[in-house]
C-alpha cells in the first residue's frame, strides 16, 4: 500500500494563510452589504410610511417589530453561531434580509409591515452575530487587529447605499428595494461555496503559533457587561447622530442641505477612523486608542454645542464620530473571549442603546433644548474614555 506524504509545512502555512485571507474579503463583502441594506431601507422609511398610509404612532409601531426581531435574531445567532455553522448562518441570513426587504416594499397594509418589519429585524440580528463571530476568529488567526477595517466597510456600505437611494429618489420604493433584494440574494448565492471556509478550522489560531502570546481569559460576568452598557453609551451617540444632528443644525438656522452634511461628515469621519483604526490599535492597545477616541468624541460634540456657529456644529458632529469609531469594533473584539453567546450579549446591549438613545434625547430635549439634551452622548462618550481600561485588554 501506498502512502503520500503530508505537505511540507511551509505549503500548509501558505494554504492557511490564503483561507484566512480569503475569509477577511468575504466578511468585507459581508459587512458592505448588510450596510448597503441597512442605508437603502432607513433612506426610504418615508415611502414606505406613506404606501402602508401610517400617521407617526403608526410608523412607531412598525419599527419597534424590527427592534424586537432584531433583539430575537442577536440571541438566536448568539446560540447559532457555532464555527461550522457560520458559513451557513451568514448565507442564510443574508438571503433572509434581502427577501424580508423585498416583502417590505411590497407590503400595503399596517399588520402585514409590521409582520415583515419583524422578520427583516430578526434577519439583520442573525447576520449581524454571524458576521462579527465569524471576524472575530478571522482576527484570531491572522494575530493582529482587523476588526476596525471590518467595520469600516459597513460604513463605506452604508454611504454607498444612502448614495444609491439618493440617485434613485425618483424610482418606487418598492422598485429599488426589489433591485437591491435581488442583487444582495445573487451575491450570497453566488458566494455561499466560498464562504465555506470561514467556518474552516485554518480560520481558528493555531496552539502551536500562538503558544508565544498571551491567551485571553473567559470574560468575568461583570466584565461582559461592562462592555455591554460601553456599546449601549457609543451606540446611543450613533442613534443621536443618525436621527438629530441634522435638527441640531436647523435650531442654528442652517439650510437642510447643511444639516444633511452634519450626518454626512460624521458617518465619512467614523468610516476614515475605522480605516486607520486597526493600525492605531496594533501600536497603542485598544484601550488607549478607545480612551483616546472617547475624549476626541466627548470634547468635539461639546465645543459644536457650546459655540453656537454651523461650521462648528459640523466640526463636532465630524469630532464625534472620528472619535468613536474604533469603540464598538474593539468592543466586540474583546467580546469575543466569551464566544458568541458574549459577543451576542455584548451586541443586544449595545443594540438598545442604539434603539433608546434618540427617543431619550428627544424626551429630554422637550424638558430643557435640543443643545441640553445633546450633551448626554458627550457625557456618555466621557464614560467611555474612563472606563475604557478597565474593560478592554491592551495586548495586542
Amino acid at each position: 500500500m501506498a502512502y503520500t506524504s503530508a505537505p511540507p509545512i511551509s505549503e500548509q502555512r501558505e494554504q492557511i494563510s490564503g483561507t484566512v485571507a480569503r475569509s477577511r474579503g468575504l466578511l468585507t463583502g459581508y459587512f458592505a452589504g448588510l450596510g448597503v441594506v441597512m442605508a437603502v431601507w432607513g433612506t426610504r422609511i418615508p415611502a414606505v410610511q406613506e404606501a402602508a398610509g401610517l400617521d407617526t404612532a403608526g410608523l412607531a409601531v412598525v419599527l419597534l417589530a424590527s427592534a424586537v426581531g432584531m433583539v430575537a435574531g442577536l440571541r438566536a445567532g448568539g446560540l447559532l453561531a457555532e464555527p461550522t455553522r457560520l458559513p451557513h448562518l451568514l448565507s442564510g441570513g443574508a438571503i433572509c434580509l434581502a427577501a424580508s426587504l423585498a416583502l417590505l416594499g411590497a407590503c400595503r397594509s399596517a399588520v402585514v409591515l409590521a409582520a415583515a418589519a419583524m422578520l427583516f429585524g430578526a434577519a439583520h440580528g442573525v447576520l449581524d452575530v454571524g458576521v462579527n463571530v465569524a471576524s472575530v476568529r478571522c482576527q484570531q488567526a491572522y494575530g493582529r487587529p482587523i476588526m476596525s477595517g471590518l467595520h469600516a466597510a459597513y460604513s463605506l456600505g452604508a454611504l454607498g447605499g444612502a448614495v444609491l437611494a439618493v440617485l434613485a429618489a425618483q424610482c418606487s420604493h418598492t422598485y429599488v428595494f426589489g433591485v437591491t433584494a435581488v442583487a444582495v440574494i445573487v451575491a450570497a448565492v453566488a458566494v455561499a461555496p466560498a464562504t465555506r471556509c470561514i467556518g474552516s478550522a485554518a480560520v481558528i489560531p493555531d496552539p502551536a503559533e500562538t503558544s508565544a502570546r498571551e491567551i485571553r481569559p473567559e470574560l468575568s460576568r461583570g466584565r461582559l457587561w461592562l462592555l455591554g452598557l460601553l456599546a449601549a453609551g457609543c451606540l446611543l451617540g450613533e442613534g443621536t447622530a443618525a436621527d438629530w444632528s441634522a435638527v441640531h443644525l436647523t435650531v442654528l438656522h442652517a439650510s437642510a442641505a447643511t444639516g444633511a452634511a452634519a450626518y454626512a461628515g460624521y458617518s465619512a469621519a467614523m468610516a476614515a477612523g475605522r480605516l486607520i483604526g486597526d493600525r492605531l490599535i496594533a501600536h497603542f492597545g485598544a484601550a488607549t486608542v478607545v480612551r483616546a477616541g472617547a475624549i476626541v468624541s466627548a470634547i468635539g460634540l461639546v465645543t459644536g454645542l457650546a459655540v453656537a456657529d454651523v461650521p462648528f456644529a459640523l466640526a463636532g458632529w465630524a469630532a464625534f464620530g472620528m472619535g468613536l469609531s474604533v469603540t464598538i469594533p474593539s468592543l466586540i473584539s474583546a467580546a469575543g473571549a466569551g464566544g458568541p453567546r458574549g459577543i451576542a450579549t455584548v451586541t443586544v446591549t449595545g443594540y438598545l442603546g442604539l434603539l433608546a438613545g434618540p427617543a431619550l434625547i428627544g424626551a429630554l430635549a422637550a424638558i430643557t433644548s435640543l443643545p441640553i439634551a445633546l450633551v448626554l452622548p458627550a457625557l456618555l462618550a466621557a464614560g467611555v474614555a474612563l472606563l475604557a481600561p478597565r474593560a478592554l485588554e491592551n495586548k495586542w
